[in-house]
């Protein structure tokens, strides 16, 4: 898609999309954001958080960063874009409920089986995808010798959004929530070829198709 055809669909939207929520984002000016749930999704092009859950401009608080990876907390003066989304949620926007999305064919998991060049212009790549080793680990451990590279990469997928859900548990006030039962955390993944999401059930240990 062209810059061109970025700008032709905005004015599409302002025709015709944007008169059937006029009501909503009136109300969202006037009242400010509610949204009940933050979304932890990928950045990958494929994964539109929107169109796959069918919501309206104000339902979810978005995160979207390579892999869908939670950094743990980390109390220091630095930049943390993905943590202050996270405290801004929980905190300020006092939402509800927070699902970790993550997805098939992840550029993120699959890159955790790669090797990357010591090239300046990767040296944040390289930083964060040790957010995902642990999952890989597991995954080498548990299922190197019965399953091949693409479903070592689908379980890696899946291991990752757990080890997310524990990092998620590490910020004081994500945690304090979940303990007072005034926040839940979810941890659901998205298959890209069917459209279909299965999310995490704690009692079976496993990700079930969601009904």
């Amino acid at each position: 898609m062209t810059i061109d055809e970025l700008i032709e669909g905005n004015l599409a939207f302002q025709n015709s999309s944007f008169k059937l929520f006029k009501e909503d984002f009136d109300v969202l000016v006037e009242k400010g954001q509610q949204p009940k749930v933050l979304f932890i999704g990928c950045s990958d092009s494929r994964v539109v958080p929107d169109l796959i859950l069918h919501s309206k401009p104000g339902d979810m608080f978005i995160l979207r960063n390579v892999g869908n990876f939670v950094p743990p907390f980390k109390a220091d003066n630095e930049f943390h874009g993905s943590a202050a989304v996270i405290e801004y949620a929980v905190s300020i926007l006092d939402v509800e409920h927070i699902i970790v999305c993550g997805h098939s064919h992840c550029g993120a998991c699959k890159a955790l089986y790669q090797e990357f060049s010591d090239d300046i212009g990767l040296i944040h790549i390289r930083k964060w995808l040790e957010l995902g080793r642990k999952a890989k680990t597991q995954v080498l451990q548990q299922y190197s010798e019965t399953l091949n590279q693409e479903e070592l990469y689908r379980k890696t997928e899946k291991v990752s959004i757990l080890y997310q859900l524990e990092n998620l548990l590490t910020y004081p006030e994500v945690k304090k929530r979940v303990d007072e039962k005034r926040l839940e955390i979810h941890g659901w993944y998205y298959k890209i070829e069917d459209g279909m999401i299965e999310a995490y059930n704690q009692e079976n240990k496993r990700f079930e198709k969601m009904n």
